[in-house]
């Protein structure tokens, strides 16, 4: 009966508006997206006289200003770890990567899924307005954490635009730290140039926790914070995107002695940036790590802040209802050593040149799982392959290409068997979702099976 009534409820109705009328759009791309590799590493022994034991070296090939303040802050107050210097690298407000620049598409160090195809954002969208119909006639926030460009922001409020009953009960808020990505989200969505939205951005009341506010060009008011606590608390859709894998990671590595946390150092001899192994427990492996003695892992990775935020969301579903789509590179628990940094779309040193490529590790959704409580349903997770078809990627696929010019039909395939096969993001990428406890026994779109159309299996 569930089945029946997802395939004939909200979801296929909202998959038949959508895929007759909206266009062929423009970003449409064949790049090759942020693959799911790992940095080797050797893990020598620990010699007695060392209170840091060295993990591996890096050379770096220039003293940048955020090198040199790390640098720093080593010499003063001993090896940071591994989440502090993420933290530093991504969003160090004067050199921090994300801070000043565009790191996204082919122009940039990775590519996301809303980059590659509009059936990606589609699906979401197509998604978000299943599970509201579903449940609410309530007006509704969509809540973004880390929008990115603002594509996937746009392809859902142009799914929304589609209904008129209920695009005007939509307002968008989307979390983002970065001055720049801001400025090229508000451009993105209302239309406007990127000189435009910084002279509005740069005049805006500063005093409120809202810094930044416009009108999109599908209509629904867009709101943005830098904090998800700075969000309104009211019914919401919390959409999480290739986000919770740039939040800062504590690392671990099984010694003789027990889990001794990695932490990052300056080689006295080369001057250069190197991982050491703690000699004795830190504030972090105390705090982190209990009940992990049997662990047959020999390396660990701890997102604390995923953590936080993932319970934020689910006390927020609780009190104030609503539901949340959780999607990134991800494991449930098997994986330890996958910290990586990406640039010009290629693996990169981490410790090399901080602050020009990105940090990312595989989200540990199994750890998630451990701050959701009981009083939600959590969904998943379950692969992108899995999600997208079950959602009716295939049936949009064939759309576009009965509609569209011969001319796009190579990227329409390319970027739904990029998006689908195992091979590329099908498999790396998982999905999950947090409900409301509205109905017993109810299952949401995308979890689901639905019935593909011939020609698009593969």
């Amino acid at each position: 009966m569930l089945l029946k009534q997802v395939q004939g409820g909200p979801v296929l109705l909202a998959c038949k508006t959508v895929f007759g009328i909206v266009n062929v759009s423009k970003h449409v791309s064949s790049s090759i997206a942020k693959p799911s590799l790992m940095l080797s590493s050797t893990w020598p022994s620990c010699a007695v006289n060392q209170s840091l034991h060295k993990m591996y070296s890096t050379a770096t090939s220039s003293e940048n200003l955020l090198l040199k303040h790390l640098k720093q802050r080593i010499q003063m107050n001993g090896p940071l770890t591994v989440a502090d210097y993420m933290k530093e690298v991504l969003t160090n407000p004067q050199s921090g990567y994300y801070m000043n620049r565009d790191v996204f598409g082919t122009a940039g160090d990775f590519i996301t899924s809303p980059e590659i195809s509009q059936m990606f954002g589609e699906m979401i969208g197509v998604w978000v307005v299943n599970e509201w119909m579903n449940h609410y006639t309530d007006k509704i926030q969509l809540v973004e954490l880390g929008p990115g460009r603002g594509t996937l922001a746009d392809d859902m409020l142009r799914v929304f635009a589609q209904f008129p009953n209920i695009s005007d009960k939509v307002c968008l808020h989307l979390v983002e730290v970065s001055p720049t990505l801001s400025i090229m989200q508000g451009a993105k969505l209302t239309g406007k140039s990127t000189e435009e939205v910084a002279a509005i951005r740069d005049g805006a009341d500063k005093s409120g926790a809202c810094y930044l506010k416009l009108t999109s060009k599908y209509g629904p008011v867009v709101s943005w914070y830098k904090e998800l606590a700075n969000v309104p608390k009211n019914l919401s859709c919390f959409i999480a995107h290739e986000f919770l894998d740039a939040l800062p990671i504590h690392k671990f590595h099984k010694t003789e002695k027990g889990w001794r946390e990695v932490m990052i150092d300056v080689d006295p001899l080369k001057g250069t940036l190197r991982f050491v192994i703690a000699p004795t427990r830190t504030p972090a492996s105390i705090a982190y790590l209990q009940g992990a003695a049997s662990d047959e892992r020999t390396n660990l990775e701890v997102c604390p802040s995923a953590g936080l935020i993932v319970q934020e969301i689910c006390s927020r579903i609780k009190k104030h209802k609503g539901f949340a789509l959780l999607a990134d590179y991800g494991h449930t628990g098997e994986k330890g050593g996958t910290f990586r940094a990406f640039k010009n779309h290629k693996l990169h040193d981490p410790l090399e040149e901080p602050g020009t490529a990105d940090l990312t590790a595989d989200v540990d959704f199994a750890y998630l799982k451990k701050f959701t409580g009981n009083e939600v349903d959590v969904f998943g997770p379950i692969t992108q392959e899995r999600y997208l078809n079950n959602m009716g990627i295939g049936y949009r696929l064939q759309a576009l290409l009965q509609t569209c010019h011969q001319g796009h039909w190579s990227s329409l395939i390319s970027g739904y068997k990029m998006l689908t096969s195992p091979d590329q993001m099908g498999e790396r990428f998982k999905f999950m979702a947090i409900m409301h406890k509205e109905k017993q026994n109810y299952i949401p779109a995308g979890f689901v099976s639905l019935n593909i159309p011939e020609g698009t299996k593969r």
